[in-house]
């Protein structure tokens, strides 16, 4: 194992931990706020097994994961302005709870449990089959098209589950407030995906073909 890698892993994992808790908590003004402690449940405990996981079985892979440096000067900014909106929308769901803005039926909450995790089965599957996917837009040498199974379907289906994530994520807060915040995401994803597929059609051999081959970006028969 690497201990190096997985240093580094653990300390993101943990730091990632404690700074949504705070996001959270302290609006909330108490840590009796079961929607959160369900949120990350959720959110926490996958994503140390996939890390464990991919640190066993894909240690590139989970390098690639943790670098978070993007080049391109659009992407930048569209991360930005992601993590603005991620801030925003944990803060404004403490506060709901603390001030009872709004409160959600329990069939709502449980449902949004259920696609944060079918999507996040999604995205483990993604990163199953795309050995070359990076958490910022580039492309690795030797880096070939992958276009079975998901982008079989679709061409960004990692995007695909980070739409269902992010969007079921406010209301397992039980925040309308903050879930109408995340819709600003999608819209941020259609411009992260114009920027990328250029650079892609760039950069990688035979990309063009392949946007050719499989016509939708994100949801299939949609867009």
């Amino acid at each position: 194992m690497n201990a190096k890698l997985f240093s580094q892993a653990l300390s993101k994992f943990l730091f990632g931990l404690i700074i949504i808790s705070l996001l959270l908590f302290i609006p909330a003004g108490t840590l009796n706020y079961p929607n959160a402690w369900l949120f990350l449940a959720l959110l926490f405990i996958p994503m140390f097994i996939a890390g464990i996981i991919m640190l066993i079985k894909s240690p590139e892979l989970l390098k690639k994961r943790l670098n978070a440096k993007e080049e391109e000067n659009e992407q930048k900014i569209v991360i930005l302005i992601s993590g603005a909106i991620f801030l925003l929308a944990f803060i404004i769901a403490g506060l709901n709870f603390r001030f009872k803005w709004s409160e959600l039926p329990q069939i709502v909450i449980i449902a949004s449990s259920i696609i944060f995790l079918l999507s996040y089965i999604m995205y483990a599957e993604v990163l199953r089959e795309n050995m070359y996917l990076s958490r910022t837009v580039e492309v690795s040498e030797n880096q070939k098209v992958i276009d079975r199974g998901l982008y079989g379907l679709v061409r960004h289906p990692m995007y695909t589950s980070t739409i269902f994530l992010f969007l079921s994520m406010p209301l397992i807060l039980g925040s309308l407030f903050s879930f109408g915040i995340m819709l600003i995401y999608p819209i941020i994803i259609i411009f992260r995906i114009k920027n990328e597929e250029k650079f892609l059609e760039s950069k990688l051999d035979g990309y063009k073909d392949y946007k050719d081959k499989v016509n939708y970006k994100i949801i299939p028969f949609i867009w």
